[in-house]
């Protein structure tokens, strides 16, 4: 199953559309949501503090400050990466 990774931070309120628009839409596509809150983690607040919510696929940026649903989609029904060695996980930073 394919994994949106959504980066969010405390008291954000579009933090909190984000996460209600993936939930309906992972209900619908099949795909995992691994939330990632940035608060208090210095090296996750410089990379995506300006940008929250952030929703990634594959390490790959999908949209900042809303869910646009299109790109998402669109990348979710490629095929996945399979056996590719993926950088470091953000949050090993």
């Amino acid at each position: 199953m394919r994994v949106v990774s959504l980066y969010v931070g405390r008291d954000c309120h579009l933090c909190d559309i984000a996460r209600s628009a993936l939930g309906r839409l992972a209900e619908q596509e099949r795909f995992v949501i691994d939330e990632i809150d940035i608060t208090a983690v210095p090296a996750l607040e410089a990379v995506y503090r300006e940008w929250i919510p952030v929703v990634e696929v594959d390490r790959e940026r999908i949209s900042v400050y809303r869910v646009e649903e299109e790109p998402l989609l669109a990348h979710l029904r490629k095929a996945p990466l399979g056996d590719v060695t993926m950088s470091a996980d953000p949050r090993s930073l």
